[in-house]
């Protein structure tokens, strides 16, 4: 749409390709949440056995492109083993791949064995949110030839939260700048090793994973460093929605972080990231695609003004 790259705006995003489909940068791409968690931080992302099917056909209406199911709480809470997550999630990748063939799924885990069980069930995608703390999780995603989520804890363990987390940066610099150095570091190698497995480079996804072994500090500066994340050459998945650095940042609870959320995911978007894992996908369709046209890469959707 423009016949150069636009001054102060990062080069077209890495394509992301999952089950032989390509997403073109005219098409950012939304990741909508379905938790089968019953003590998920954010309360109207906890959907019951009776109304999964009604939470993913509204997520298709809205706009969604992808679907990620996770069926353990990211943080502390109840133990749940690898038996009671498997009965979680794979009825619904089941009942999802019945009633919307097109639709990918992923499923948010950091089991090898949670991984085998959806790979039968017909997952497209492995989201590792803890950094490969299973390192046979990869293995799975490249013998099944699907993609994978390769995440940035900064070494937390599953299930912890962060306490007093700091990334030592060289004399002279920002001191924030050592989170940066740390988190390309690992994704590169995380990334690399996939690819060497046999994982499809465009189906490597990067994530930071902002607030996982992060402060609120390393988060925000981890966003406007976008730009270094991209430089890694894969897709870039931003996980922002509703979480903890929107709220610190506004002072505010889970419920009332959607302007928040909306104006980081605005400045990921303009910076290059790709795909954005969300709770409310209506309102991230639209965003996104907004910053798509602004970015010359989408155009607008009805453009009759002065032209009738």
């Amino acid at each position: 749409m423009t016949s150069g790259p636009l001054p102060g705006v990062p080069a077209g995003a890495t394509p992301l390709r999952l089950r032989g489909r390509t997403f073109a940068p005219d098409r950012p791409v939304v990741m909508a949440v379905v938790n089968r968690t019953p003590d998920s931080f954010y309360a109207a992302a906890r959907y019951r056995d009776d109304d999964v099917d009604a939470a993913v056909d509204r997520a298709v209406e809205q706009g969604a492109d992808v679907l990620d199911v996770g069926g353990v709480r990211a943080g502390r809470g109840p133990a749940v083993d690898e038996a009671e997550e498997v009965a979680r999630v794979v009825p619904v990748v089941e009942r999802v791949r019945a009633r919307h063939p097109e639709l990918l799924v992923s499923v948010d885990t950091w089991r090898a064995g949670v991984a085998r069980a959806v790979a039968d069930a017909g997952a497209d995608l492995l989201n590792d949110t803890w950094a490969g703390h299973d390192p046979g999780l990869v293995e799975v995603a490249a013998e099944r030839g699907l993609g994978v989520v390769c995440s940035h804890t900064g070494g937390a363990t599953p299930r912890t939260d962060p306490f007093r987390v700091t990334y030592p940066a060289p004399p002279g610099v920002d001191p924030l700048d050592g989170v940066v150095d740390d988190v390309v570091r690992t994704l590169t190698a995380a990334a690399a090793r996939a690819v060497a497995l046999g994982v499809d480079p465009a189906a490597v996804l990067v994530d930071a994973t902002l607030d996982f072994g992060k402060t609120t500090w390393h988060s925000l500066h981890l966003l406007r460093s976008t730009p270094q994340i991209v430089q890694i050459g894969h897709p870039v998945l931003m996980a922002i929605s509703r979480k903890d650095l929107v709220g610190e940042t506004l002072d505010l609870p889970p419920d009332e972080r959607l302007e928040g959320t909306l104006a980081a995911t605005a400045v990921a978007a303009w910076l290059g990231a790709r795909v954005f894992r969300v709770h409310d996908v209506a309102a991230t369709r639209r965003t996104l695609d907004m910053v798509a046209a602004i970015r010359a890469e989408r155009a607008p959707a009805v453009a009759l003004r002065g032209m009738v």
